[in-house]
């Protein structure tokens, strides 16, 4: 069983979200479904999965993600992955940028019925907007800080 688990999860990775085919969420997904990941929030259901998958594709075409590790404990699965791509794509009302980025995340998901049930996603959130320019790189941010506490302030 948890080597069927396991080769579920990788072909949801595999087809889904790497290849982007949609076709297969029925039988990889139950229709129970319910995610927590930390950009988008909560999705609950194959129509919110399938939009989550088109939004994060569309924004990053050449989206790969790669499993390092991976590992069962009863009827849950953990993977180790890391994620990368170039920003082409409106995500989030955030023009593309074209940058080139890399995070790595855990997820958990839970398995029922020989598909998957709940999947809690933990990755770098502000590493991602910092990647799509929404949030300035923590360097600049500190040169910035470090700029102001330096200037001369005005006499009151």
């Amino acid at each position: 069983m948890a080597m069927d688990n396991m080769g579920l999860v990788r072909r949801f990775i595999e087809e889904v979200w790497n290849k982007g085919d949609l076709g297969v969420v029925d039988e990889l997904v139950s229709d129970k479904y319910v995610a927590v990941e930390p950009i988008v929030g909560d999705v609950r259901g194959l129509d919110a999965l399938r939009a989550q998958v088109q939004a994060f594709r569309g924004a990053f075409p050449d989206l790969r993600l790669t499993i390092e590790d991976i590992g069962t404990s009863g009827d849950r699965v953990y993977t180790r992955w890391t994620a990368r791509g170039t920003h082409r794509g409106i995500f989030m009302g955030i023009a593309p940028t074209n940058n080139r980025g890399e995070i790595r995340g855990i997820t958990l998901d839970r398995i029922a019925g020989g598909k998957i049930v709940e999947h809690h996603e933990s990755y770098d959130s502000l590493l991602f907007l910092q990647i799509m320019g929404a949030v300035p790189p923590i360097e600049r941010l500190m040169k910035e800080q470090s700029a102001s506490r330096l200037a001369p302030r005005p006499q009151a």
